[in-house]
């Protein structure tokens, strides 16, 4: 990789991610489906008050973490939908 490739994700991964923010909030009526992006593009977009809506601070510059918590947001999307219709997998992390 050349370095300013690392030097945008460095940037990305130090100031935190959108979608693993508003996901680890302990609100349950906030919304969890695609909640990363939609708090990047609610932050890029002027909003105002994005604790309430979301649960979390947006990110310093959601326009570059908008790529990624898209990303992120994709990948956990089967888990979020379930999550959202009260359907419980099971899953849980660590050992």
């Amino acid at each position: 990789m050349n370095k300013p490739l690392w030097l945008l994700l460095a940037a990305c991964l130090l100031q935190g991610c959108a979608s693993v923010s508003t996901l680890n909030g302990a609100k349950t009526d906030l919304p969890i489906i695609y909640s990363g992006t939609r708090l990047d593009w609610y932050a890029m977009h002027g909003g105002c008050c994005p604790v309430p809506r979301f649960g979390s601070e947006a990110p310093d510059y959601p326009a570059l973490d908008l790529p990624f918590s898209a990303l992120l947001d994709t990948l956990v999307l089967p888990f979020t939908v379930l999550a959202e219709l009260g359907i419980g997998v099971g899953v849980r992390g660590g050992l």
